[in-house]
């Protein structure tokens, strides 16, 4: 697969609030996957950390809104260029599910993996303190699959191939392990203020 870098999006206008290289998206929330929208429904839907735990848990959708909600109002970044500002998820924070099941000192990293088979890596760092969430609402209605749902990784700190879509679960590890586009020439982190989004950025 050969990774292009030719976006080149719209006119850019300054704005202190976009990071580099990006544009403001407005209204429009493009629709962007690597695979096929899968036909989900909340009751088949579950959520898994197993890995470098202390203790493996698989969640149900019910079980899951049992844990206490959250919500994420800000910007979200996507590596073809666009911003979109004043987005608003609600859900849960991943730190929420973490407690539960209780990293091990040498966990490092992290695999989201989706109900889909895509995967991305992320550092552990990048998912805790209140940096990431199971998000199942956008804009107070149930997220639409085409954006994810019924749930999304949400981590919006990060370019956007970050945040998993149709999340399945997180497999906590000691090391990094490339995810989809990761092993397709995207950078290993995705931090859009320091436009890394290829490998050699």
């Amino acid at each position: 697969m050969n990774v292009s870098r030719g976006f080149t999006g719209r006119a850019r206008v300054h704005n202190p609030g976009l990071p580099p290289g990006q544009y403001d998206a407005g209204d429009d929330w493009p629709v962007l996957s690597a695979e096929v929208t899968p036909e989900l429904a909340p009751a088949d839907w579950t959520f898994r950390i197993d890995g470098l735990v202390e203790q493996p848990r698989t969640w149900t959708w019910d079980e899951a809104h049992t844990l206490p909600a959250s919500a994420y109002e800000g910007a979200i970044h996507c590596v073809t260029s666009w911003s979109k500002f004043g987005v608003r998820f609600g859900g849960v924070s991943l730190d929420a599910f973490l407690d539960v099941v209780r990293p091990h000192g040498s966990a490092t990293h992290a695999v989201a993996y989706s109900h889909t088979g895509y995967t991305t890596n992320l550092p552990l760092a990048d998912l805790v303190g209140g940096r990431a969430w199971i998000a199942w609402e956008y804009d107070g209605e149930p997220l639409p699959s085409e954006h994810g749902g019924p749930a999304r990784l949400l981590v919006p700190h990060l370019y956007f191939w970050k945040s998993a879509k149709w999340i399945a679960g997180l497999r906590l590890l000691d090391h990094d392990e490339p995810g989809f586009w990761e092993q397709n020439g995207y950078h290993a982190r995705g931090n859009p203020w320091e436009e890394q989004r290829y490998a050699d950025d």
